[in-house]
């Protein structure tokens, strides 16, 4: 039996539910090729920093007033911007010519946590060819005078800032922090979200205890980190009419099949493409067509939410009764 595997992201109609989600691969015209080969249907490109844009509009202002009071000659004088490398004109070239060059719909990425300089950059994204925007929202609370409720205004204004600056698809990656996530993502579809990104993964610093520092810490995600994504995204489908991804902790057919039969659209990898390239995802696809085949599944669609909390038959497993039950199950054991 042949599969459809064809699934819908964004208003896209894309070839599979498999995304590359934003990484080092992602980031160049060379790794966006070989992952659209293996069966990427969409790419995310890594984010452009609010920090970086700032840092390098600094640099370039400080440029170009170096030496301005020397002599009266000097205050005409205007460096050319193109003899020096700017980060972000850098990432809008190479997001040119991968739509020139790529079939598959790409996704440009915001990263930050003010609006600053959002709405023009969405903007210069949106003109350089951008398929789809994605705001990735990421806001480390160390102020004890922010409150939950101000970080969410924040970034519910942010949003609808960045909606009115451009027509494009419009993501937005959130964490999991959220006292009441699914409040969240229907406040953000109000303000003009087209689809929420459950979730982003912070990453944590860590001790290095023989410099006695403190530093950033990268380590992969684990399968067991896709649960997250799967309760959230199961309690959304079915109450919230809009797309939904699953980001962290997809490594293997298993893991995006969960996804998709509580409701994802569709599954973001990138720790397993960092470990195993970007061939891993025909892997994954070969995976996931195997499975629907011996499960009589002929698409997508037919499996996608079918374990949700509306569709489920007990959808207490995923409320507080379900923590009783684990937690009765597990000490039974040792009665």
């Amino acid at each position: 039996m042949s599969v459809d595997l064809r699934t819908r992201y964004l208003g896209f109609e894309l070839s599979g539910p498999l995304v590359a989600s934003a990484s080092p691969l992602t980031g160049t015209l060379e790794g966006l090729h070989r992952l659209q080969a293996a069966g990427a249907s969409l790419a995310v490109m890594p984010s452009l920093f609010e920090e970086q844009i700032e840092h390098e509009e600094l640099a370039l202002l400080a440029l170009r007033e170096y030496g301005s009071e020397s002599f009266a000659e000097a205050l005409d004088y205007q460096p050319a911007v193109g003899d020096f490398p700017i980060g972000p004109a850098a990432y809008l070239e190479t997001l040119r010519q991968a739509r020139k060059e790529l079939a598959i719909p790409i996704c440009a990425s915001l990263n930050g946590c003010t609006a600053g300089g959002w709405a023009h950059y969405a903007r210069e994204l949106e003109q350089a060819g951008a398929s789809a925007l994605e705001l990735n929202v990421y806001v480390v609370a160390t102020d004890l005078d922010t409150t939950g409720a101000e970080l969410e205004r924040r970034m519910l204004d942010l949003v609808a800032i960045v909606r009115a600056a451009v027509s494009l698809p419009l993501a937005v990656k959130i964490g999991p922090g959220f006292s009441a996530p699914a409040h969240m993502c229907r406040r953000l579809v109000e303000v003009g979200a087209d689809g929420g990104v459950l979730f982003n993964r912070y990453l944590r610093p860590d001790v290095d205890l023989e410099k006695l520092e403190l530093g950033p810490s990268l380590v992969l995600s684990d399968s067991y980190e896709a649960r997250i994504p799967l309760q959230w995204i199961g309690i959304l489908r079915g109450q919230l009419d809009t797309s939904l991804a699953a980001s962290s902790g997809v490594h293997t057919a298993e893991d995006a099949l969960k996804l998709l039969l509580v409701g994802a659209d569709v599954v973001m990898v990138t720790s397993a493409l960092l470990k195993y390239g970007p061939a891993h995802l025909t892997t994954l696809e070969g995976g996931i067509r195997a499975w629907m085949e011996r499960h009589d599944y002929a698409s997508v669609a037919q499996l996608k939410g079918s374990l949700s909390r509306a569709n489920c038959p007990d959808p207490s497993v995923y409320e507080r009764a379900n923590y009783m039950r684990s937690l009765i199950s597990y000490s039974a054991k040792f009665g």
